[in-house]
């Protein structure tokens, strides 16, 4: 589920006293005395809450394999928030987006112009053509997972089936990009925003990924956009949602009138928008996928 942007933090990484530095203290320490962001000691999991994570994650694919299985032409976006409710309860979990800051329902369903955060409704019928975003986030014994895939009802457009591959892209733009621990958010953020353009498409600035696993939305913000160098440090450890919103028009977004819940976030000039997400660890070795 996507986090809108929070007010930065400083850098506040330390070695308790009397404790010799490690190899990744000391790394972390070299880019905060040269004025980088870096994560707290707090950010940091154990080897036991990733494992907690992970099968939060295994649980949250199975979600998004139901859904993936019975989504069709004529079915309701309701229809999809009632298996993901029953589908998560049944296995032991809590659908984390039920109830969270007033969002009514346990999973969000964003159709064609909707960015992100779309609410599900027994109006909403998709229709041959609709692309729609599915995103779910569960807990599972107090574990966090989260991600998002996108969906095409029947044939769609040239132009649909463009934007979608380009948000899949950019995902695994995103990546690639962590692929070894100790780079920054705005690392990926870049290397997404240029591949989007390349491809005539923007990406959304208002919202983005966030850390995740003991709670909804930890630090740090995850950008899609931005400058090589910017935003946190990414090291072994973390976990996070890389979730890049891809619009085929402008990047700009506004929220729906209609909507007296204040979630639903569309772009702001009516074209349409797509994107998909995964949770991943920072390890040694780069990234580890937790959902799929």
């Amino acid at each position: 589920m996507v986090n809108k942007k929070k007010k930065k933090i400083s850098n506040r990484w330390f070695v308790p006293q009397g404790l010799e530095p490690t190899e990744m203290d000391r790394k972390i320490l070299y880019w905060q005395e040269n004025g980088k962001l870096v994560p707290t000691p707090s950010l940091i999991k154990t080897q036991e809450q990733i494992e907690g994570i992970r099968k939060a994650g295994v649980l949250n694919t199975g979600v998004l394999d139901l859904v993936q299985e019975k989504i069709r032409e004529g079915m309701s976006t309701l229809e999809i928030d009632k298996l993901v409710y029953d589908y998560t309860v049944s296995h032991g979990g809590i659908p984390a987006p039920l109830n969270y800051e007033g969002f009514p329902n346990s999973c969000c369903t964003s159709v064609n112009d909707v960015v992100c955060h779309g609410i599900p409704s027994p109006d909403e019928i998709l229709e041959e053509g609709d692309i729609i975003n599915v995103d779910c986030t569960t807990i599972l014994n107090g574990y966090y997972a989260d991600a998002s895939r996108m969906f095409i009802i029947g044939k769609t457009t040239p132009e649909r089936q463009h934007l979608v591959d380009v948000a899949w892209n950019c995902l695994k733009i995103g990546q690639e990009i962590c692929k070894k621990p100790y780079v920054f958010v705005g690392d990926l953020g870049n290397a997404i925003q240029k591949y989007a353009h390349k491809n005539g498409c923007t990406v959304v600035r208002d919202l983005c990924g966030h850390g995740i696993g003991l709670d909804f939305h930890e630090e740090p913000d995850v950008e899609h956009y931005g400058e090589k160098g910017s935003g946190m440090l990414l090291v072994p450890g973390m976990v996070f949602t890389i979730e890049p919103m891809i619009n085929a028009g402008d990047w700009q977004v506004c929220g729906d009138e209609e909507d007296e819940t204040e979630w639903i976030v569309l772009t702001e000039d009516g074209e349409d928008s797509a994107q998909w997400e995964h949770t991943f660890v920072m390890t040694e070795n780069g990234v580890e996928v937790l959902t799929h």
